[in-house]
């Protein structure tokens, strides 16, 4: 069983967390229902790169992003080769280790 490892965010996670998934589980799902506040404009559509996130470990156990995710992750702030929408994203077999950027192209969120 995997594990999900977030580290810590200033206002999104501040205390990080950690906690078990199963493979195949959507990992910004995974995240709410633990308590871990990633933004998601676009209610989980793939339409905007609120929920981006960079993968530090377990990048090469995720399946492949599409075109339209690889497309929005053009915009997003802070890209990194190891960057993925949360929405889009399939927990594999491995530990994934995540950082949630800084800012996010949003920021005029109500939540900020």
């Amino acid at each position: 069983m995997p594990q999900i490892i977030f580290l810590p965010h200033e206002q999104r996670c501040p205390e990080g967390a950690v906690f078990d998934a199963e493979p195949g589980d959507n990992l910004i799902e995974l995240a709410l229902e633990n308590g871990v506040d990633i933004e998601h404009a676009c209610e989980m559509a793939c339409a905007c790169t609120t929920c981006h996130v960079i993968l530090r470990e377990g990048f090469d156990s995720l399946d492949e992003s599409d075109e339209t995710e690889d497309d929005l992750l053009d915009m997003a702030w802070g890209l990194e080769p190891d960057s993925r929408l949360s929405c889009q994203t399939q927990v594999g077999e491995e530990d994934l280790v995540i950082e949630i950027p800084k800012y996010t192209i949003n920021q005029v969120s109500e939540s900020q």
